[in-house]
């Protein structure tokens, strides 16, 4: 039983011995004792007034006596206007200590068969450019909200929706077509995400060209601009082919799709490059070329029970406003479907395939109300956890020059940035003299390490729901609340243990009860009993950066202590032994805590 849990007991027996009552658990409030004050942790006596009926510092300190004598946690104690400090005995402490020593995973919760089965969808990259900055938050949240989920004892379902059919697609194969010459990613010497993306840019280009000539002769015929502009996005040849492209697709033409999963699959295997790159993947990858159509039998469905109606065009709609929403389109006048259709589609799929308990969508911010409006028709067809959907909305990653464009080509590319950042990371530690009596081989694996964990660390430590500017020389610091930092320290401990372990100095299984320990090296112990605690809340508020926080704030504990302390040269042997055990399960939990982040460590560094 954790310390918290054994002091909460003994209050709630002090109530009923002191005042002859009985109180729910949830009346007993304890919290951390606040920086200044003696003590551990603090009782709050004041929802306790009503039943004790005497002053808050006089009911504090009946308490506080009624522990001291009958809770072996308790050491000793101090009352501050209403609050009970209670010092918590270093036995307790080392009790703890061992607990958290015999776990190899203390704090987190392994899955079984009958646990929940959480589905997360996340990347949903389109198939007409490679992946950015902007695919790189969201494959880390998708990442570190699996791993964060399943620490909580969930099952889980990684998923994929890869965005692989519509006009944008059209849009390269038209360009490639036109201006490709025959190439291929082989002869270009590029990867194929990266080539379909730069005929993705292309026809931008020339679009644009078109565009602004034809608006120039209806503004000559007498048009005024805004008319002109909008006839000239219209009318331009580039964009009716692509839109007949288009057409021919869903009407299954032979050389159309041929070139489609052609150029697809150069872009698969790019894509493919990248997540490894990254460290994610997923359990099972879904493409909207086979929900679309699953989507429209779905609301064709919905609209023979009366769910949806047909408007006099022959579009096909959902009336919202008795929830307080306007009316939504779900199938086009032509039949073709939207989004949403396609979204309905793919849940059809997925329910088919796995029987989910939750599911949650990993998509930016400005998709809200397209998930508020999903999870209602999804209620309303009958997925049972439809209602209870999760939209894990975060904010966009912005640069000091602005918001990316990627049909403009001003993207942060994802393979570029993580090359750049482990380039960085190779010469920071260089210049920090960090490679010392390492091979390259060793060098290079450090540097991919240090800075893929900066990259990570530096999205994943900012609230996911805010906006972030994305610094990539900030990211990259070996002080401060940094992926590096943490992993020096990660380092640091295994070279303080490696040296125990040359000294033939073995750890024990258990501490023996009776070691002394000092006020910093109990903060440490109640820094890592606070990791349950902590990956418990990140799996309710769905909070990578909890998890970064965390890591951070315990790194900051041990540099504390191991600057006043040392470990290897302690005083008293059980000193040394109390202090490697506690070095050893810092390690233990900042690796498991990165892991959870989706952040390799380092054993050297």
């Amino acid at each position: 039983m954790n310390i918290e849990k054994q002091i909460i007991n003994s209050a709630l027996e002090a109530v009923n011995k002191l005042y002859g009552a009985s109180v729910d658990e949830q009346t007993i409030q304890i919290q951390k004792t606040r920086t200044g004050f003696e003590g551990n942790l603090t009782l709050v006596a004041f929802p306790l007034l009503k039943i004790s009926r005497k002053k808050p510092d006089e009911t504090a300190h009946e308490i506080g006596e009624y522990l001291k004598t009958n809770c072996p946690a308790v050491e000793k104690f101090n009352v501050v206007s209403g609050f009970l400090n209670l010092v918590v005995s270093a036995e307790a402490w080392i009790n703890l200590l061992n607990e958290i020593d015999a776990d190899e995973h203390f704090g987190e919760r392994k899955p079984t068969d009958k646990s929940p089965l959480v589905m997360i969808e996340y990347s949903s990259p389109n198939t007409n450019k490679p992946l950015h900055l902007g695919h790189v938050r969201n494959n880390l949240l998708g990442w570190s909200l699996a791993q964060i989920m399943e620490a909580n004892g969930n099952r889980v379902v990684k998923t994929n929706i890869v965005n692989d059919r519509g006009i944008h697609i059209c849009k390269s194969m038209l360009a490639w077509i036109k201006w490709g010459d025959g190439i291929t990613p082989e002869k270009a010497g590029k990867k194929g995400d990266h080539l379909i993306g730069d005929f993705y840019v292309a026809f931008d280009k020339h679009y644009r060209e078109q565009c602004k000539r034809l608006q120039t002769q209806y503004e000559a015929n007498g048009m005024n601009a805004e008319e002109a502009a909008s006839k000239a996005a219209q009318e331009a040849p580039l964009m009716k082919e692509a839109r007949e492209m288009l057409v021919k697709w869903e009407h299954n033409d032979t050389e159309t799709r041929a070139l489609w999963k052609k150029m697809n699959d150069w872009v698969y295997a790019g894509f493919d490059e990248t997540y490894r790159a990254l460290g994610v993947s997923f359990d099972k990858i879904y493409y909207e070329s086979d929900t679309y159509l699953k989507g429209k039998a779905k609301v064709e469905e919905g609209l023979a029970k009366g769910l949806f109606f047909r408007k006099e065009d022959n579009s096909v709609w959902a009336d919202l406003t008795d929830e307080g929403l306007d009316q939504k389109i779900l199938l086009r006048a032509d039949g073709t479907s939207v989004y949403m259709t396609q979204d309905i589609g793919t849940a059809e799929m997925r329910f088919n395939d796995y029987p989910i308990d939750k599911m949650i969508y990993v998509v930016g911010n400005e998709q809200n109300y397209h998930f508020q409006v999903l999870s209602i028709l999804l209620d309303r067809l009958g997925f049972k956890w439809g209602r209870s959907l999760v939209h894990f909305s975060y904010g966009m990653v912005e640069l000091p020059n602005g918001k990316m464009k990627s049909r403009e080509g001003t993207v942060v590319d994802a393979d570029e940035l993580i090359e750049s950042m482990i380039n960085e990371a190779r010469q920071t530690s260089e210049g920090l003299g960090k490679f010392a009596d390492m091979t390259d081989d060793e060098r290079n694996e450090v540097a991919r390490i240090v800075g893929l964990g900066a990259l990570k660390y530096f999205i994943l430590k900012v609230d996911s729901r805010k906006n972030m500017l994305f610094n990539p020389e900030e990211s990259i610091d070996f002080n401060g609340n940094t992926g590096p930092f943490i992993q020096y320290t990660y380092a640091r401990i295994r070279s303080i243990l490696r040296k125990a372990d040359e000294q033939n100095i073995a750890l024990p299984l258990s501490i023996s009860g009776n070691s002394p320990l000092n006020e910093k090296e109990r903060a440490l112990i109640q820094k890592l009993s606070e990791y349950a605690a902590v990956v418990a809340q990140a799996g309710v508020d769905y909070s990578p950066s909890g998890i970064a926080n965390y890591c951070y704030e315990l790194t900051k504990e041990f540099n504390q202590f191991y600057h006043d302390y040392s470990i290897l040269n302690a005083e008293e042997p059980a000193q040394q032994i109390v202090r490697l055990v506690l070095a050893h399960n810092v390690a233990k939990t900042i690796r498991n805590a990165m892991n959870l982040l989706g952040i390799e460590v380092p054993e050297r560094m």
